[in-house]
């Protein structure tokens, strides 16, 4: 990685008695892929918004490329998509682009936009006439007008398809190789474990995590053990070693635990089973988090 992009620090907001960010620090280097994670209230879009200048902060400093937000919007340093943002319905994909490239200093070429946003097949169709995955890679293209350096998406791949998320994804990477920097925020937590380098929990307004994606999911300290009952009876499992918790989905049944080794010794020693899968998930480790920072 190389030189900071993003650095918040000390970062507060209030509105009225709720307190919005209680003192945040976050450094982010040139190159990696971030995401910000957090439930709602947890100050994920006011931070975002102070960061780009939208929202000021009652106090701390932001520094983007070593100056203000509004410096490197003007110069195109910084592209946003923000979730549900609005365009005029009757231009096509390609008027957007080209009018979002007419407000920056050095604009990215409107084929390689199309390219990077997967619209070339829907660069001349109208806007109201886009799916809603076509409508959201509409946004991160217009995004991308400016050729810019840092990229801040909220929920970005909201009502895309599988096929669509994917190749969204591998377009980011991409753009991250080339020296590129990405600050995303969701709530989809498959996509933070499987795409960031790097994520960042926020709770109550505070950063209570920040690490790559296998060590924020070794804090819960736990595994979940799933397997296929194969008509054999499910009785008595919240009972075996280490087992925290139970869910069955159909045939399927999953097992968080403290010990999966112990409660996979359990297992075999009283049931038959099928399909045994134990795996580190992301979700036990986000509510672990986020429940002791909405604690302090």
């Amino acid at each position: 990685m190389g030189d900071i992009v993003v650095r918040l620090t000390g970062l507060t907001r209030s509105f009225g008695p709720v307190r919005a960010l209680a003192g945040i620090d976050l450094s982010i280097a040139r190159g990696s892929i971030v995401a910000l994670l957090g439930p709602n209230g947890a100050g994920k879009t006011t931070a975002i918004s102070i960061m780009l200048g939208l929202a000021l902060a009652d106090a701390g400093t932001v520094a983007l490329f070593g100056g203000s937000p509004t410096e490197a919007a003007r110069a195109g340093r910084v592209g946003a998509m923000p979730q549900g943002a609005g365009a005029v319905s009757a231009a096509t994909v390609r008027e957007v682009i080209e009018l979002a490239r007419a407000l920056y200093p050095r604009p990215s070429a409107t084929d390689r936009i199309l390219t990077t946003a997967g619209l070339t097949g829907q660069a001349n169709r109208r806007l109201d006439r886009l799916s809603g995955g076509e409508a959201q890679r509409a946004r991160f293209a217009f995004a991308l007008a400016g050729g810019p350096e840092l990229l801040v998406l909220d929920e970005p791949t909201a009502s895309m398809d599988v096929a669509a998320r994917r190749e969204f994804w591998a377009a980011l990477r991409r753009y991250a190789a080339e020296g590129n920097t990405v600050l995303f925020s969701t709530h989809q937590l498959h996509e933070a474990d499987e795409y960031a380098d790097r994520i960042v929990v926020l709770a109550a307004g505070r950063v209570v995590a920040d690490a790559p994606p296998a060590q924020i999911r070794a804090l819960a300290g736990s595994r979940a053990v799933a397997f296929d009952v194969a008509g054999a009876a499910i009785t008595g499992l919240e009972s075996l070693p280490g087992v925290r918790s139970v869910e069955v989905r159909g045939d399927r049944v999953v097992l968080t635990t403290d010990d999966a080794d112990a409660t996979v010794i359990a297992l075999a020693g009283t049931r038959g089973f099928r399909g045994l899968e134990v795996s580190v998930a992301l979700e036990p480790a986000f509510l672990t988090l986020t429940d002791a920072g909405g604690d302090n």
